[in-house]
């Protein structure tokens, strides 16, 4: 494990064998997720899988549509899928793989704008951060964040509005 600085604050693991069991299983989960993925059209895959209090793990595939407006990412088919089971146990952590076959990824598959967005809203719906590993599936490096606040500074919040 190395701590380092890539415009954000961050810590890189060489290996899923680094992290501790309960993650390992949800990166592997968010990397089974890719496989779910429907991508026809960018042949871009990606799993999230979200880790609660309680152990659960609760998976999400990106879904494309020919009317591209209409397309959803992994990270909010598993957070919304969390948000409808009316869960009582608060997100502890989120996993993000890709797979982009055409074109073997270099770097870890970090969180679209909207997704981003879309994640500040939970922590604040649940008052405490969700620690983020982001990975792809041909790489062995899994990026660290600390809450969404370290890639989404400045976020768009509920007071805005009142």
């Amino acid at each position: 494990m190395t701590k380092n600085k890539l415009g954000y604050d961050h810590t890189s693991y060489k290996g899923i064998h680094k992290l501790p069991l309960p993650i390992q299983k949800l990166v592997k989960r968010a990397n089974k997720q890719t496989k779910h993925s429907y991508a026809p059209y960018s042949n871009f895959y990606v799993g999230a899988a979200l880790l609660l209090s309680n152990g659960k793990i609760i998976g999400g595939s990106n879904q494309e549509n020919a009317s591209y407006p209409l397309c959803i990412c992994a990270e909010r088919v598993a957070l919304y899928t969390y948000g409808a089971s009316a869960a009582k146990h608060y997100i502890k952590a989120m996993a993000i793989s890709a797979d982009y076959p055409t074109k073997p990824l270099t770097v870890p598959c970090m969180p679209c704008g909207a997704c981003r967005q879309v994640i500040e809203e939970y922590e604040t719906r649940q008052q405490r951060p969700i620690n983020l590993y982001v990975t792809a599936l041909n790489i062995p490096n899994i990026i660290k964040i600390k809450g969404i606040g370290t890639i989404l500074p400045s976020a768009f919040q509920q007071d805005h509005l009142l």
